[in-house]
């Protein structure tokens, strides 16, 4: 794709309503707006937020300008793209939205494979998602069944009939936990173009676009130009085997649309979807107030191929800049009275090689053995447990992990003791902790920043589905013993470099603040409805309502 965004072109094909609403300020801060527009840019942390903050002209420019809390926090440990979206429009930590990880492991299923994906529905026979492939091509049927609480949409639905609650992301996940189960209309990417919902029918505005994206996917695409700002990043980085990071535009041969997505092009198709269904549905024009939840997902595919540090992440944020302004830009002129939050699912951590160049002694590459297949054949062997099944079950080296249900239960702690022993011991390992200690935990009311490990976990603790014991790692260990995959660096700690993000708000009129106190994507959720007037009861969040009037009025009142 050229450089003009396919933003641009469905702007162009919109017929603009209305013009900006004139009002005074005050009056138009009365009144409710209009179309609630809730962003997530994966793997947005605060420390590139902080980075890049000064550089930006565009969208992000433009909330900066408005309410800004620098430390935001997805308080829980388990910092992953599931469970970081089930936060952000619930209002409720992941483990109480039963989102406990991207996936886990339940070894009561009947199928072979004892892998469940947070988004997917494992009740229906003949799906499965452990093996990569499968996942890859969809052979699973997506579905936010394992949400157990309603979103800010659904509640918004569930007063008015007359509001529309709409979700469009670059992952299922991302869509489908903002968004919730009961949603209009719900689209993310697939392949090569949007998909949505099994037996729904695709909007002819997506459909349109869908076709647009197959004309030009496979096509060459030149290199991006490298802005000023970007030069001094441009250095390569080896890791690996003769493999490089750091010095790459996002140049894409003919047919090399498996690399699409991790491409600034790809967040210019998400927001060219998000427009499509705005002009189709005619959102934001209506009587009640209307949700449309945004799920960027270009950040975080970069940010696990190329790191957070080089050129490619410096490039990918002067475009999401650019192509925020864009959208927002087809918002105003419109005249649509809009809101808009923009936060992230997570932060996350640059590859250990560049790390280590810049300061970071510590940061290193996990042990290819610190995993559960390996710690088990050892406890196994120790316990001489016989059978060539395993006897110890997780979906990544940290995280939750379960024990064989097969073992009787002498056997069962015995090997939950001797394996939560041989995990700690290992030098790359902060903490084991026993669910059995995590049950009793209380999950604090207080700042993020100081919680405890085991209360950081017990955030992302669900009792039916996390592990038997949780391994968190030490700071700068990346879970990734070999980049052969394309993976070089990823996220998923309970360090603040993965739980701190920014929370934005910004609606025309609103006045300028800053507040660097800690607050919590948990906080979103009441503070938009809140502005919308939901009151939802105090016993159904784990947030509070945030005050973003910035002036004598309160706007949680």
């Amino acid at each position: 794709m050229q450089k003009s965004t396919l933003v641009t072109a469905v702007a162009a094909s919109i017929l603009f309503s209305g013009a900006a609403n004139a009002e005074d300020h005050n009056q138009q801060q009365a009144v409710q707006p209009k179309l609630v527009v809730a962003i997530s840019v994966d793997q947005l942390s605060a420390n590139l937020f902080d980075e890049y903050r000064g550089r930006f002209t565009g969208g992000l420019k433009r909330l900066a300008d408005g309410v800004v809390f620098p430390s935001g926090y997805q308080s829980h440990a388990a910092t992953e793209t599931c469970p970081g979206h089930s936060t952000i429009m619930t209002g409720v930590h992941s483990g109480r939205a039963g989102i406990i990880a991207n996936n886990w492991i339940d070894l009561s299923i009947k199928r072979d494979d004892k892998t469940v994906y947070c988004a997917e529905d494992e009740r229906i026979e003949g799906t499965s998602f452990g093996d990569i492939t499968a996942a890859m091509q969809g052979d699973y049927i997506a579905s936010a069944w394992h949400l157990l609480v309603p979103t800010l949409g659904e509640r918004l639905k569930a007063i008015s009939a007359e509001s529309r609650n709409v979700a469009v992301a670059g992952k299922d996940r991302a869509a489908l936990m903002m968004g919730g189960k009961n949603v209009d209309e719900i689209y993310w990417w697939k392949g090569k173009g949007f998909s949505t919902l099994e037996g729904r029918k695709t909007l002819p505005s997506v459909a349109a676009l869908n076709a647009a994206i197959g004309e030009q996917i496979d096509k060459a695409r030149p290199a991006y130009a490298i802005p000023a700002q970007c030069v001094a990043h441009n250095a390569r980085i080896m890791h690996g085997e003769n493999k490089s990071v750091g010095d790459y535009a996002f140049q894409r041969p003919e047919g090399a649309s498996s690399i699409y997505r991790g491409s600034p092009d790809f967040d210019s198709s998400i927001l060219a979807a998000a427009t499509a269904v705005i002009n189709e549905l005619k959102l934001g024009q209506g009587e009640a107030t209307d949700v449309i939840s945004v799920g960027l997902s270009a950040t975080d595919y970069i940010g696990h191929a190329f790191g957070t540090g080089g050129l490619e992440m410096c490039i990918q944020m002067a475009e999401l800049d650019r192509s925020l302004g864009q959208f927002f830009d087809i918002l105003d002129r419109d005249g649509i009275d809009y809101v808009v939050m923009l936060t992230a699912d997570h932060g996350g951590l640059d590859l250990p090689e560049r790390m280590s160049l810049q300061g970071v002694p510590a940061a290193q590459r996990i042990d290819p053995n610190l995993n559960a297949g390996a710690i088990g054949t050892i406890v196994a062997k120790e316990l001489n447990i016989p059978g060539d099944k395993p006897v110890l079950y997780a979906d990544s080296p940290f995280g939750d992990y379960y024990i064989s249900l097969d073992l009787t239960e002498k056997q069962r702690q015995r090997v939950k003791d001797s394996a939560m022993a041989l995990i700690a011991a290992h030098a790359q390992v902060e903490a084991v902790l026993d669910r059995e200690d995590l049950e009793g935990i209380m999950i604090p009311d207080g700042s993020p920043e100081s919680w405890t490990l085991a209360q950081r976990v017990k955030a992302s603790f669900h009792p039916d589905r996390s592990g038997d014991f949780i391994v968190l790692l030490k700071k700068a260990v990346t879970p990734i013993a070999t980049t052969a995959r394309g993976y070089v660096a990823t996220h998923g700690s309970p360090w603040d470099y993965d739980r701190r993000v920014p929370i934005l708000f910004w609606r025309a009129g609103m006045q300028h603040f800053e507040q660097s106190m800690p607050v919590m994507t948990v906080d979103i959720a009441p503070t938009l409805g809140a502005l919308v007037g939901l009151e939802i009861p105090a016993a159904d969040i784990d947030g509070k309502c945030l005050d973003i009037d910035g002036g004598p009025a309160n706007s949680c009142e």
